[in-house]
C-alpha cells in the first residue's frame, strides 16, 4: 500500500511539474506579445524608422509569427541584440525567438542548442573598402587595419582567409553595425567585413555611398534565419512554418493584393490547404485555420517582403540571386503543405 502511495505521489508530482510548465506558445498567448530578438540596427534588415517603428526584412519574419499566433503582426516587443548578446537572449527566455542575420552552423545547432527554423537569407562574407584604398581584390589587403565584430562567425573566417592567403591583418573589434560604421568612416580601418547584405545594407546609408565599393571575393557560406530555443516542439514548427508559408505563397502566387480572394477557395489544394480552407493544418500547430493567411497579410509574400526592403529597387539593392525560388535558379523552397 505504501507503494502504491508513494508512486501515486510521484505521478501527482510529475503532473503538476507538468502543468506548470508552460510552452512558449503558451507564454507568447498569455503575455499578448512576441518577444523577438533583432540587431542593434541594420538598415533594410532591422532597423527602427524616424518614429521608432521597427521595419526590415528580418523584423517582417518577427512579425509573421506574431500575426500567426496572435493575430497581430504589430504585437511584437523587438529587443535589440548584438553578436555578443544574441544567444544568452534566446537561451534566458528574454526572447521567444532570434530574427537576427544569424549564421547557421553546427556549434550553435548542437554544441549551443538552439534550432534554426529555416533559411530567409543565403549570404557569404565579404570586404567593404574605401575606392582610394586602391585594391581591387581582397588579397590585396595584406597589412590591413578590419573592423570585425566579435562574437560572430566573421572572426574566425577573416582569420582563417588570411592565413590561407599568407597575408596579415589587424583586426579592429567592434559590437555593433552603427560602431562599425563610425570607426570605419573614420578611418578607424580600412576595411569593414561582415555578411555582403550587410555591408551593402551599410554602405546605402553613407553620404558618398559612391566612393566605396564591395571587393569580389566572398570568402564563406551564410546561410541566414530565425532560431529558438531547443526542447520546444511545438514553437520550433510554429516559426518554421511561418517561414515555410511566406516562401510557398510566393511560388504558389499568393501576394498581399489577391491574399482575400484566394482566401475565399481556388481550384489549387496546396494554397486552399495555405490558405485554412481546406484541411486541419492550424489545427496541427495548436493554431487558427486562419494562421498563414494572417502571416502573409502583414507585409505579403517572401518576394514582397525581400523586394520592399533590401530589393534592387531599395538603396540597398540587392538583387535576388540565391534567394530567387528554386523554380528561378535560387535556393528558396518550402518543404510541401500537406
Amino acid at each position: 500500500m505504501k507503494k502504491t502511495v508513494f508512486l501515486g505521489s510521484l505521478a501527482a508530482a510529475g503532473l503538476a511539474a507538468g502543468v506548470a510548465s508552460a510552452t512558449t506558445l503558451e507564454d507568447v498567448q498569455a503575455a499578448g506579445v512576441l518577444k523577438c530578438g533583432v540587431t542593434t540596427g541594420l538598415v533594410g534588415f532591422a532597423a527602427p524608422d524616424a518614429n521608432g517603428n521597427w521595419e526590415g526584412f528580418d523584423v517582417a519574419v518577427c512579425r509573421a509569427v506574431a500575426a500567426a499566433v496572435l493575430g497581430d503582426g504589430n504585437a511584437v516587443e523587438f529587443v535589440p541584440t548584438t553578436g555578443k548578446t544574441r544567444f544568452t537572449a534566446l537561451a534566458s527566455g528574454e526572447v521567444d525567438l532570434l530574427a537576427r542575420n544569424t549564421t547557421w552552423t553546427f556549434s550553435r545547432d548542437v554544441d549551443l542548442k538552439f534550432t534554426f527554423v529555416g533559411i530567409n537569407y543565403y549570404d557569404g562574407q565579404g570586404f567593404l573598402v574605401r575606392k582610394d584604398l586602391g585594391v581591387s581584390s581582397a588579397k590585396e589587403l595584406d597589412g590591413a587595419t578590419v573592423c570585425i565584430q566579435t562574437g560572430t562567425t566573421t572572426e574566425l573566417n577573416l582569420a582563417d582567409f588570411f592565413r590561407a592567403n599568407g597575408i596579415s591583418y589587424e583586426p579592429v573589434p567592434i559590437e555593433t553595425n552603427a560602431e562599425a560604421q563610425q570607426q570605419y568612416l573614420s578611418n578607424a580601418c580600412d576595411v569593414y567585413t561582415t555578411d555582403a547584405s550587410g555591408l551593402a545594407a551599410t554602405r546605402a546609408t553613407f553620404e558618398d555611398a559612391d566612393a566605396h565599393m564591395l571587393l569580389p571575393e566572398i570568402i564563406s557560406k551564410e546561410p541566414l534565419g530565425p532560431l529558438v530555443r531547443h526542447g520546444d516542439e511545438q514553437w520550433s514548427d510554429i516559426a518554421r512554418w511561418t517561414l515555410n508559408a511566406l516562401i510557398s505563397a510566393e511560388e504558389l502566387g499568393v501576394t498581399s493584393a489577391n491574399l482575400s480572394e484566394m482566401a475565399k477557395g481556388t481550384n489549387n489544394p496546396e494554397i486552399n490547404r495555405l490558405m485554412g480552407t481546406e484541411g486541419n493544418l492550424g489545427e496541427m500547430l495548436g493554431l487558427e485555420a486562419d494562421w498563414a493567411q494572417k502571416a502573409i497579410g502583414v507585409a505579403g509574400n517572401y518576394g514582397e517582403i525581400f523586394e520592399a526592403n533590401i530589393g534592387e529597387s531599395t538603396p540597398i539593392g540587392l538583387a535576388r540571386g540565391l534567394n530567387a525560388q528554386w523554380t528561378q535558379g535560387g535556393l528558396i523552397y518550402s518543404p510541401p503543405f500537406r
